[in-house]
């Protein structure tokens, strides 16, 4: 059924959907919503589960390790600050193998406090194990919900579903959630094997020595490769029972015979792909690649999409200081590791809600083009560097 809803009430919806038994969380913008909506479900006895109110996001991230490991599935939501908070424990829901599923409503990291969107929050965290879907609409971000629990369950990994705030929790657009027969068919109820049951004594996350520790990280690695196909499978599914699909790991627009590729991440996308078909219009070989799933990294498939382009333009709203640009670094890796030399340009914008509007990226395009000695890294053009920073006088 389409209803006309907010981001985040879209996600709630789908939340509810799965049937969680424990939602936990703290609230901070621009994740409250989600939580909002949640709360106020259990509240009607719309969804039968446990809300917790925690009292703080480390707390929530505990609630929910716990829940999972005790046997019931559950949910938390996050961003920013929240979510570094948060770090410890999501480490180790990843290393005890958890299928938690988490919403992280993107936005900067301070300092200087910067309530609005970019995906600095989520970047920090990707190395800690946890699966990191990033959707481009709320449509996207309702169905992905559904679809990561499913695939959390299958891998027994936790998954991050990363959408835009406020470019995505706060606006409405028409979203098609299914009937809850529909979803039941589709996500079956939940049983981990390794429940904590006081019937049946078992030790989760215990010490481990030098002669074992690498062996579990191993494991983790293999399991979150193993997941790329299981992400791609699961999508397909859906797409066969409620017709529709996004892309899997990897979602490709125009790129028949493109030389330039514009890759990014999120909302920004839609925007790409205005540019991509204006710059057709004109006569120039360009296309668009949106990476969905940035982990696992899907470095084989886009070594298979991008073997032709002549020139990659990648789009980050996220920079690691001292470094440059995130996706672009692992993608020229994965690049070379095939064989492929095709160089890879990163552009960093969007940082702290700046929008990267049509314009914007069409002059990045511009910009990348004309430049022959191929710079690895600038901000994108609408960035302002003060002359001076601000000082306070301290006399």
């Amino acid at each position: 059924m389409k209803k006309l809803l907010e981001g985040s009430q879209a996600v709630a919806e789908a939340v509810s959907l799965c049937r969680p038994q424990v939602v936990a969380a703290y609230p901070i913008t621009p994740q409250t919503h989600i939580i909002e909506r949640l709360a106020q479900q259990v509240a009607n006895g719309e969804l039968e589960a446990e809300f917790i109110n925690a009292e703080s996001e480390f707390g929530a991230a505990s609630i929910v390790l716990g829940a999972v490991a005790a046997g019931a599935r559950a949910f938390t939501a996050t961003a920013s600050q929240g979510l570094l908070l948060m770090t410890e424990v999501l480490y180790n829901i990843a290393g005890l193998r958890l299928p938690v599923v988490m919403v992280c409503a993107n936005r900067a990291v301070g300092a200087p406090i910067n309530i609005f969107s970019d995906h600095q929050d989520s970047m920090a965290l990707r190395d800690s194990g946890w699966i990191q879907l990033y959707v481009e609409s709320n449509q996207e971000a309702a169905d992905s919900m559904i679809q990561a629990y499913r695939i959390a369950e299958a891998c027994e990994l936790p998954v991050m579903v990363c959408m835009d705030g406020f470019f995505l929790t706060h606006t409405f657009e028409p979203v098609d959630l299914p009937i809850q027969a529909a979803v039941d068919d589709f996500l079956p109820p939940f049983h981990f094997a390794r429940a904590l049951d006081p019937s049946r004594p078992m030790t989760l996350g215990g010490a481990s020595e030098a002669d074992n520790y690498q062996e579990y990280r191993s494991a983790q690695q293999a399991a979150m490769e193993d997941a790329q196909p299981v992400i791609e499978a699961f999508d397909a599914e859906f797409d066969d029972q409620f017709g529709r699909a996004h892309g899997g790991l990897l979602q490709a627009y125009r790129l028949d015979e493109a030389q330039t590729v514009l890759l990014g991440m999120g909302s920004l996308m839609g925007a790409v792909r205005d540019v991509v078909d204006k710059l057709r219009d004109q006569g120039q070989a360009v296309g668009a690649l949106r990476l969905r799933c940035f982990r696992p990294f899907p470095a084989q498939a886009l070594a298979q999409y991008l073997s032709g382009a002549q020139r990659i333009i990648v789009l980050e709203k996220a920079i690691s200081i001292g470094a440059g640009g995130i996706v672009a670094a692992e993608l020229r890796a994965a690049l070379h590791q095939a064989g492929i030399m095709t160089p890879v340009e990163s552009v960093i914008g969007g940082l702290g809600g700046r929008d990267l509007t049509p314009e914007v990226i069409e002059a990045v395009f511009q910009e990348t083009t004309q430049d022959e000695a191929g710079a690895t890294f600038r901000f994108a053009p609408d960035h302002v560097t003060p002359d001076e920073p601000v000082r306070e006088d301290c006399s």
